[in-house]
């Protein structure tokens, strides 16, 4: 037979799969994949339960629907003083990894250099390939994720077309800072750029600071697109809900990739999401608040049995250096064994880089209840620690 694509055909499936399927098959506690482990607002799912019965249930607008894309707009106002058309410059897609593929499928053409930040999530090498994308690496490097400035200047050339950015930023817990910030946008407008802001932790940001979007910074309104998704800011994973924000000449391509991969989405979510993004600030600063306190519950315990906790700014993730606990020889053998023989699943760091990794960090998905967090500490210490019991509250 013929050959298949050979950019899928044989791709691993990804590591947040692996672990999760390891998780079921040793009823271990999962902090593999981030989702959280109970589901969003009561008032939000009501109104796509209320408008599924209600209806319609046909195509909506193939841009999403104007309540919806209006919300968005309005957000973006309300929250960074963006001033938004939701006519012309706000997309609905079908989650944020539809509307990161349609962005990339619709902005780079075969041979243009792409860089992308590492460690990065596992969705961005194979898209960009796919669209004929060279991918050109640059690195945070823990324990502090500092971006290399000079590395990151060195990586632009006359043939780059896009900066893919993940801020804040999995799996590093990074909040990208002004300084770096300004440089991106510097070298953007130098080299003629444009920036793809995966943006879908933006409300999910600690101790006391805020997001602050590229698309503010000098000279980027016109070359941001940025992409958000309902799925983390209300706890929604499974709906699929995302939006892009960006400017007409650089939505419009993109909308038409996504007529031809999703069309629409369900119109229901459309209306509750609509609904949530409208919510006060209260639940926006609950949202970050309870999250920070699962970080530092998990992050304590964690320090006590030997991890080393590397600094987490934002998203859902603990990144913990494994090098002082001698479990393994890397971090694959390491999250192996804490499946298999501690029953607590979490992810190698090294699956979110392409090559050449650093093999002694390991992953934590802290959004979870208290009471799943505890079990896993509690599994974790009598792992580790088989002689000292470790209470918990």
């Amino acid at each position: 037979m013929k050959p298949t694509n050979p950019i899928f055909t044989g791709i691993e499936t990804t590591i947040f799969e692996t672990m999760s399927r390891l998780a079921m098959a040793h009823d271990a506690v999962n902090l593999g994949q981030g989702f959280p482990d109970v589901d969003g607002p009561e008032d939000i799912r009501k109104v796509a339960a209320d408008a599924l019965l209600e209806g319609p249930n046909q195509y909506p607008p193939m841009l999403g629907l104007p309540e919806l894309r209006q919300a968005v707009a309005d957000a973006n106002k309300r929250f960074y003083g963006l001033d938004i058309d939701w006519q012309t410059e706000v997309l609905v897609t079908s989650g944020a990894t539809e509307a990161l593929a349609d962005s990339i499928m619709a902005l780079i053409e075969p041979g243009d250099e792409v860089i992308l930040i590492e460690p990065l999530y596992d969705c961005y090498l194979p898209l960009v390939k796919r669209a004929g994308g060279i991918p050109v690496r640059v690195r945070v490097t823990p324990p502090t994720w500092e971006l290399d400035l000079e590395a990151l200047a060195g990586a632009f050339t006359e043939n780059t077309k896009s900066i893919l950015i993940n801020n804040p930023m999995n799996p590093a817990a990074k909040v990208f800072d002004d300084r770096e910030f300004n440089e991106i946008a510097n070298l953007c407008v130098k080299h003629d750029v444009f920036a793809i802001c995966d943006e879908v932790y933006e409300h999910l940001v600690f101790d006391g600071a805020t997001h602050w979007p590229l698309m503010n910074f000098k000279g980027m309104r016109e070359r941001c697109v940025r992409i958000g998704s309902a799925g983390k800011t209300f706890s929604l994973t499974g709906w699929k809900v995302g939006y892009i924000t960006g400017a007409p000449k650089l939505l419009e391509p993109i909308a038409k990739a996504h007529q031809f991969v999703t069309f629409t989405t369900p119109p229901n979510l459309q209306k509750a999401v609509a609904y949530g993004i409208a919510k006060g600030d209260s639940y926006y600063e609950t949202l970050a608040a309870d999250l920070q306190a699962k970080r530092d519950r998990m992050a304590a315990g964690l320090q006590e049995l030997g991890f080393g906790v590397l600094p987490c700014a934002a998203t859902y993730f603990l990144t913990c250096d494994i090098s002082g606990l001698e479990l393994g020889d890397n971090d694959v053998d390491v999250c192996m064994k804490l499946v298999e023989e501690a029953g607590v699943a979490v992810v190698p760091v090294s699956a979110f880089y392409a090559s050449d990794a650093p093999t002694q960090f390991i992953r934590f998905c802290f959004c979870k209840r208290d009471e799943v967090i505890d079990e896993a500490l509690s599994r974790l210490s009598a792992y580790l620690l088989p002689d000292k019991a470790v209470a918990r509250n």
